[in-house]
């Protein structure tokens, strides 16, 4: 399997139709369309496939492009690798731990990464901090 595949097994959740087009099928969600666009409380957010943990609401920023966004995640909770699919060449971001596809990071984000990830956020899960 190549090192960028979705794997099956580590931690699988069941997944809607909407989350399996995005995080098996490289897929995408509408711009503007997720709900954790207006999420503005303290808390992780998870990956949809596996539960692991992926950023911290410290890192978000509301960056103007319809899709969640951040400029850093959290150590070892993705990869990303080289994608040159529909014409374009970008960076892809997948979950460390089931590989599946999360969006793409680009380099036009604030200070101090510069980076800009880019995440479809139905594959995201929200969890706040305790209050």
């Amino acid at each position: 399997m190549p090192d960028n595949a979705p794997k099956t097994g580590c931690g699988a959740r069941p997944l809607t139709a909407e989350q399996n087009h995005i995080l098996r099928k490289r897929g995408t969600e509408y711009p503007g369309s997720s709900p954790l666009l207006a999420e503005k409380r303290q808390g992780i957010y998870h990956c949809a496939g596996c539960g692991a943990a992926l950023f911290s609401s410290s890192t978000k920023y509301e960056s103007g492009s319809g899709w969640p966004s951040f400029y850093a995640p959290l150590e070892g909770g993705v990869k990303s690798h080289r994608d040159t699919s529909h014409g374009m060449v970008r960076t892809e971001v997948c979950c460390a731990q089931c590989g599946g596809h999360l969006g793409h990071v680009f380099p036009d984000g604030p200070p101090p990464t510069g980076e800009r990830y880019c995440m479809n956020g139905l594959v995201l899960e929200f969890v706040p901090d305790p209050a």
